[in-house]
């Protein structure tokens, strides 16, 4: 049981009046006994929305007859958007780089958890992703759903969800394991815009539609909210100060935010127009329909980042500081380490300590400082 958890003697637990919140305990220093408990119950409630978003997301843009028109129809206006296949002809490598920028940010990740001796929440993100990208490959191997062919009629393998997708974002999102709280926003900020980027290029070269994007970024914010509840549940979280907002978190949260409700806004004003109906399909709608999924995709991963870093905010997951060190013992002197043994009674019970034999109060009460 963390120290944020502890009920009184007899097993009672005390009143919200007695135990305080547990934003006064990261001010006043105080540790709140429903802490643990708070976090862990957001974090349930966050996955449970979660899962529910994927399921709604995969019912509605996988197995709907609109929702793969729809694809269908973003698909198709990568090749009617000339800035898009203008960017695709010119950097031919940018798909290699893509590749070689996720395999390098598994390894940041690892690299960070290990050079700061955070072996077990390393190896909570790690696990996290790994069992993210399990879960996807078994959604697109036995889920459900139609089988696409390309235009030559050859079938084409579900993307859904997206590898690549839940790569990024799953790789974004571990920072939060890894990182000091007071660099959180920054870096998980940062690869939240990674993530985007590498997703709204997915669409845009064909391999996976909108649907794929968001559903790994779902999947994503599902796996890591879990991750957080049974560190919560074991104690390992506490409260963190309020602070104010640095500048290098401003420079990094506010373009995440104007990306995530553009984005969403955007995609949801375009979507409206954009789904395709039972009829023939106007020659400008899957130009649009392509910048719509795009908005969306991006939108969606800036959203799932803000999110988490949101139900994060006054979440610490770094260890408790000590409040003082006492110094080095001496293994023929098991008395020699005590800091206050100087101003104790020599001739008492015990060497070095007052005369009932205990340690004295590293912190003793002086009334005459005591602030009324």
């Amino acid at each position: 049981m963390a120290p944020f958890d502890r009920t009184r003697a007899g097993g009672s637990v005390p009143s919200v009046a007695a135990q305080g919140t547990w934003w006064y305990a990261a001010i006043a220093g105080e540790a709140a006994d429903s802490f643990s408990a708070r976090v862990r119950i957001r974090m349930r409630r966050a996955c449970l929305a979660a899962v529910l978003l994927l399921t709604l997301a995969y019912a509605g843009l996988v197995l709907t007859a609109t929702g793969r028109r729809w694809g269908d129809a973003v698909l198709a206006g990568r090749l009617a958007d000339p800035a898009v296949a203008r960017v695709l002809r010119e950097h031919p490598s940018a798909q290699g780089f893509g590749t070689l920028t996720l395999v390098l940010a598994v390894l940041l990740l690892a690299a960070v958890g290990v050079l700061r001796k955070r072996y077990a929440h390393t190896a909570a993100a790690l696990g996290t992703l790994a069992a993210a990208l399990v879960v996807a490959l078994l959604l697109r191997h036995y889920a459900p759903g139609p089988r696409f062919v390309d235009a030559s009629g050859t079938p084409v393998p579900s993307g859904f969800p997206s590898v690549p997708a839940v790569l990024a974002a799953g790789t974004a999102l571990g920072l939060v394991l890894v990182v000091p709280h007071r660099l959180r926003a920054a870096a998980v900020g940062l690869g939240a815009l990674w993530a985007a980027a590498l997703g709204a290029y997915g669409i845009a070269t064909g391999h996976h539609r909108p649907g794929d994007v968001v559903a790994a970024d779902l999947l994503v914010l599902a796996g890591f909210t879990a991750a957080v509840g049974f560190l919560a549940r074991g104690g390992k979280v506490r409260p963190a100060p309020r602070r104010g907002l640095p500048p290098q978190r401003f420079l990094v949260v506010v373009p995440l935010a104007v990306l995530a409700v553009a984005g969403l806004a955007a995609g949801a004003y375009l979507l409206g127009g954009t789904l395709p109906g039972p009829g023939p399909v106007a020659a400008a709608l899957p130009r649009t329909a392509h910048r719509c999924g795009q908005a969306l995709a991006a939108g969606t991963g800036a959203a799932v980042a803000l999110a988490l870093l949101g139900m994060l905010r006054h979440v610490a997951l770094d260890p408790e500081p000590v409040p003082y060190r006492r110094a080095a013992a001496d293994p023929a002197d098991p008395f020699a380490a005590d800091p206050f043994a100087d101003d104790a009674d020599p001739d008492g019970p015990g060497r070095g300590y007052p005369d009932d034999g205990l340690p004295p109060d590293p912190f003793p009460e002086e009334r005459d400082h005591e602030i009324s």
